[in-house]
């Protein structure tokens, strides 16, 4: 499957005009009490995190207030510990207060996508199985969540349901098998990945035949896939063996296990609708002081 070459900030620019507008409407009732004249702001992270998001935290600025100078003490990808200023801010203290909240909750949301993509990776800790995402993402976030998922060290499953197959349990009981809608699956787009969720080995022997790209083992026990990955690797009837995906209800504690299975993914929702946002807070430095 590979790491997929997607155009993470397609929608960015969008995206923040619409959560500015969410927050701003008519304007700022609060920021409009504070008078005019320039102040510096400190955002810390309150807790250790993969800092995620400085291309959204940016962009929040660069729309409402483009001569808000941000300079950052950390990349992106980068671990810091609890208590570490990332970046400092200089501009207008009404645009400063303006824009906080907004360009907080992207960089909180998207660093808590890296910081638990970290966490999987790191528990399976295998030079050969990768760490799927899944389409269970925040609506209207997918392609920053998918960022943070990459930024994390994780790799991206399909984006939507237009660039792969993945022929589930509905799929096949609709098309009255796993064959015919393998089989459909290559008349119809010969050029695009295909992948086939199995519940059983037999169903794996079925999906096999079929010349499923990529097989999913759906809720496979940790002996079910390595007996799995032990009889792909027996097959001789393709040049080229499916790789296999575990998947379902997987969690941080399994993950050392399955990276000792030989499986080639390990996909889960957790890592972007189980995320617990990372806590960033910005406070005005007083007296205002150069940036250096």
């Amino acid at each position: 499957m590979g790491q997929r070459n997607i155009d993470y900030f397609h929608s960015l620019s969008a995206d923040v005009a619409n959560a500015l507008n969410e927050d701003i409407g008519q304007g700022d009732l609060t920021a409009a009490l504070v008078p005019a004249g320039p102040a510096t702001a400190t955002v810390t992270a309150k807790e250790a995190a993969v800092v995620c998001g400085r291309p959204w935290f940016d962009q929040v600025f660069a729309q409402l207030d483009p001569s808000v100078r941000i300079d950052w003490a950390c990349e992106e990808g980068d671990c810091v510990s609890a208590d570490t200023i990332i970046c400092r801010l200089r501009g207008e203290a009404a645009s400063l207060l303006t824009g906080e909240r907004t360009a907080l909750n992207f960089l909180q949301t998207l660093s808590g996508t890296a910081s638990v993509t970290r966490r999987y990776v790191e528990a399976l800790d295998s030079d050969h199985t990768r760490l799927l995402d899944t389409r269970k993402t925040l609506p209207g976030l997918r392609l920053a969540q998918k960022y943070a998922v990459k930024t994390g060290g994780g790799q991206n499953h399909r984006v939507g349901l237009y660039d792969a197959i993945l022929i589930k349990e509905n799929h096949i009981m609709a098309a009255g098998g796993i064959a015919q809608a393998a089989r459909q699956a290559r008349q119809q787009h010969p050029e695009v990945m295909v992948e086939v969720e199995t519940e059983t080995m037999a169903e794996l022997a079925e999906a096999y035949e079929s010349g499923a790209d990529t097989i999913m083992l759906d809720n496979f026990s940790l002996v079910q896939i390595k007996e799995a990955v032990n009889w792909v690797q027996a097959q001789t009837k393709r040049p080229t063996p499916p790789k296999l995906e575990a998947s379902g209800n997987v969690t941080l504690s399994q993950c050392p296990q399955l990276g000792q299975t030989g499986v080639d993914f390990v996909s889960t929702g957790a890592i972007t609708k189980h995320l617990q946002a990372i806590d960033y807070s910005m406070r005005f430095e007083l007296p205002d002081t150069p940036i250096r």
